[in-house]
């Protein structure tokens, strides 16, 4: 039965067939096989379907929920047996956003140091993904905002607060300042990350707070994007200043505080709250609970 509860789970990401059959190393035929096989065993339709998917009925969706449950806990018990054999072990799925990725490795290096039979896998979401991808299963731990986004059923581990800097060249007609409001950022043109980042909707807040509205010359979801313009001392962003830390300004090229307001947002490791963990979870919660103290 578990593996038509994964069915269901591939079916709900990818919301066509073929798609999630794919996913699950599948047939088609298989796979519909297999998910009119959970129909006839609960005695429901569960999926409402002509010759695509077209969405799941009422009962579908509650026993999603259910699957959602079920497959979780049978992933962290054969975890805890499989490490109980042979040491942590297993695939780590971690989901950041954009502003967050660079602190990645500060988890992932020690941990690995010490379970080095982990490998991982690292993708750029944005906040709100992130917690879809926790609720389906699709990721096993988010670096995300965690004091202005609905976080439910999640445990939230603080690892830093985000401070926001005005990125230009000394050359521009901010370089030489010791700081900057966010009215006067307001004033100049910007390239900042696309209106469905969380971080672009908290910078937007701020502007409009200081009587401005973000009115950007380039918009991307990448951070890397933004900040390789930035370098050529032509453009301008508003970054966190962990991440303009991390990426390195180069000589002409200036980080410079962003005040009136002070803003500050927390930025942590969050994992679904679930008893019990999963091993790996628990080991990196313990892992993140270690670098949150260096990072105080």
């Amino acid at each position: 039965m578990i593996d038509k509860l994964e069915f269901l789970l591939a079916l709900s990401q990818e919301r066509n067939f073929s798609k999630a059959a794919e996913l699950c190393g599948v047939t088609q035929p298989t796979f519909s096989a297999g998910i009119k096989s959970l129909e006839d065993m609960l005695g429901v339709m569960l999926v409402q379907r002509t010759s695509r998917f077209i969405g799941f009925t009422a009962e579908g969706e509650r026993v999603l929920d259910w699957a959602r449950g079920i497959v979780a806990d049978t992933r962290a018990m054969r975890q805890e047996v499989s490490s109980l054999r042979k040491g942590l072990s297993g695939r780590l799925r971690i989901a950041a956003i954009p502003t967050a990725l660079p602190m990645v490795s500060a988890l992932t290096t020690p941990f690995r140091a010490r379970h080095p039979n982990v490998k991982f896998t690292i993708v750029s979401r944005t906040s709100i993904e992130i917690l879809a991808m926790l609720e389906n299963l699709e990721a096993d731990a988010g670096l995300t905002y965690i004091d202005n986004e609905p976080l439910g059923r999640l445990r939230a581990v603080p690892l830093y607060t985000e401070q926001y800097r005005l990125l230009t060249s000394e050359n521009s007609p901010l370089g030489e300042r010791e700081s900057v409001t966010w009215a006067e950022v307001g004033r100049i043109p910007l390239c900042l990350l696309t209106p469905d980042m969380q971080n672009r909707r908290i910078i937007d807040q701020l502007l409009s707070q200081a009587g401005g509205q973000a009115d950007p010359t380039l918009e991307s979801n990448s951070m890397i994007v933004l900040f390789s313009h930035v370098r050529t001392g032509r453009w301008a962003s508003v970054m966190p200043q962990k991440l303009a830390d991390t990426l390195g300004l180069t000589e002409h090229l200036r980080s410079i505080p962003i005040v009136e307001p002070d803003a500050t947002h927390s930025i942590g490791l969050v994992v679904p709250r679930r008893e019990p963990m999963t091993p790996l979870a628990t080991a990196l919660v313990a892992e993140a609970t270690q670098l949150a103290a260096t990072l105080a």
